[in-house]
């Protein structure tokens, strides 16, 4: 076996970027490809007065809003390591998006804001990444700020989130009497907001310093200490083994915003991140050191640079090499494609990519081919990933277009936005009007943007509520007559019957009427 490729397999660190909104998700995205070298100048994610918006932030609705609704893709190098983050959504109307990013990585990195706490999309998130038992670093963000005390901190993410939690790092202080942290990893003292030569000051081996420094007159150092000895005393067990089997979370105190404390959580992430895992298929695991290539699309965006009307499919390579040129085989339908067209990302500048290995995310050129959660396999052998999570929506729209001239521009876009995975399209059974579905409210308002800016095409969007989709198992037991207001009968992208129902009386009622039709649900 080529030990080269093994040893670049082994230096890959993939992680996903999850917090509530507003948590400083994109603060820190950017703080860590400032280390890396990848931009030159951070700028302030809602500083709109100075022009420049986050570097993971590309569509313009983003922009305006200074949210991110897409998950944005950037890879890097730091200390021996390539490191691809994925930064997700934050706004829970798209948390599909968010579930389907978290199966492409092998960890992920948890933003708490001091003053808030865990927030309720932090709590679904966090389900997520422990029910797919991937190791999670937590990272206490805004000590620049008054925020609640770390040990109340460290005690809600057992209590809320049924996680052990080991303090990597201790603020000395926060808010306007913030100091720096006591570095109980690295056995040191990181100053704040002070001269670089003086940032570090080592501890002895009694985790005390020694010489005469000037934050050993504050109390706020003494008051560390004491914190620091109770966590050594009565605090968890930190072992690679808990954290990589997801009983243990390390948690570092920082500020993003400040740029402190975030290069010693970067260096101390890459000591204990997982390399690339191993993945399971329909026909048992493939390690991510195996020769032959595989990997899966876990997202598709269309209009990446709108200028040519592009549309990208995002592939977790799993195992094996890529290089640019090469054939694969889509398991879905046994299709040959020649993958010429690839690109590495960093936010909205791409490079051309003409070799990856297990771990990396690349992105391919799509001209319609692709599904989100296709496999491409290098080999002989057929298998498929295990399936990518698609939540059953709750909000229906009827759409239509106001300019009937522009047809084409219709459906076109809707098809692209449709296949990206954040709205679902279903026709009305007998007449084919179109109907979206969706999560959240957002995701309309999104798809009515991208519409007009994107495809030239306004929309006129009637709101028929939120709704109950029930997929039917026994298709052919269905009849046109049992459609009606309260339970409307439409056809899914796929040409799945489907029953909208108004309510739970509303299906109640009908499941009584009709026990014969068997109804699921999809997430």
């Amino acid at each position: 076996m080529d030990m080269t490729f093994i040893d670049e397999v082994k230096s890959r660190r993939t992680f996903a970027i999850i917090s509530h909104p507003d948590a400083g998700k994109t603060t820190l995205t950017e703080q860590l490809l400032l280390f890396g070298g990848a931009i030159r100048a951070a700028g302030t994610v809602k500083g709109k007065k100075t022009g420049k918006y986050a570097t993971s932030d590309w569509m313009e609705i983003e922009k305006q809003r200074g949210i991110s609704v897409t998950s944005s893709v950037m890879q890097f190098d730091y200390s021996g390591k390539r490191i691809n983050i994925l930064d997700t959504p934050g706004h829970q109307d798209f948390s599909e998006d968010t579930y389907r990013t978290l199966m492409a990585v092998d960890s992920a990195v948890m933003i708490i804001d001091a003053a808030k706490g865990i927030e309720a999309q932090t709590l679904k998130l966090f389900k997520v990444c422990k029910m797919r038992g991937i190791p999670i670093f937590t990272f206490v963000n805004k000590l620049d700020r008054q925020g609640r005390e770390p040990l109340e901190i460290m005690e809600e993410l057992e209590e809320v989130l049924g996680i052990e939690s080991y303090a990597m790092n201790w603020p000395i202080g926060m808010g306007k009497e913030f100091l720096g942290i006591y570095d109980r990893y690295h056995k040191r003292i990181e100053q704040f907001r002070v001269e670089d030569d003086k940032r570090f000051l080592p501890l002895n081996d009694e985790g005390e310093l020694d010489g005469d420094y000037e934050i050993k007159n504050s109390s706020l150092y003494d008051q560390a200490l004491e914190d620091v000895l109770l966590l050594n005393e009565a605090g968890n067990e930190f072992t690679t083994d808990r954290l990589q089997n997801g009983e243990v979370t390390p948690v570092f105190f920082g500020s993003a915003l400040t740029n402190f404390g975030v290069q010693t959580f970067l260096e101390t992430y890459l000591q204990f991140a997982p390399m690339p895992q191993p993945r399971k298929t329909d026909q048992g695991e493939v390690a991510a050191t195996e020769e032959e290539f595989s990997g899966f699309i876990f997202k598709i965006q269309a209009n990446m640079n709108p200028a040519h009307r592009d549309r990208i499919a995002f592939l977790r390579i799993c195992s094996g090499q890529f290089e640019r040129g090469m054939p694969v085989q889509l398991s879905r339908t046994g299709k040959t494609i020649k993958l010429s067209s690839s690109t590495s990302f960093l936010a909205d500048d791409r490079n051309t990519v003409d070799n990856a290995v297990s771990g990396d995310i690349i992105g391919i050129h799509d001209t319609g081919n692709y599904q989100i959660g296709d496999t491409l396999s290098g080999g002989k052998k057929n298998f498929a990933f295990e399936k990518l999570p698609q939540f059953t929506p709750e909000l229906f729209m009827r759409v239509t277009a106001k300019n009937v001239m522009k047809q084409k521009h219709f459906h076109k876009g809707i098809n692209q936005l449709v296949q990206e995975g954040a709205i679902q399209l279903y026709k009305t059974y007998r007449t084919d009007e179109i109907i979206l579905g969706a999560v959240g409210q957002l995701q309309f308002e999104v798809f009515e943007h991208r519409m007009k800016n994107e495809y030239n095409t306004d929309v006129m969007m009637e709101n028929i509520g939120s709704k109950i989709a029930r997929w039917i198992e026994n298709e052919e037991d269905v009849k046109d007559a049992m459609s009606s207001q309260r339970s409307m009968l439409v056809k899914d992208r796929y040409g799945k019957l489907v029953f909208l129902f108004e309510n739970d009386f509303a299906m109640r009622w009908f499941s009584d009427k009709h026990p014969e039709i068997k109804l699921y649900s999809l997430l």
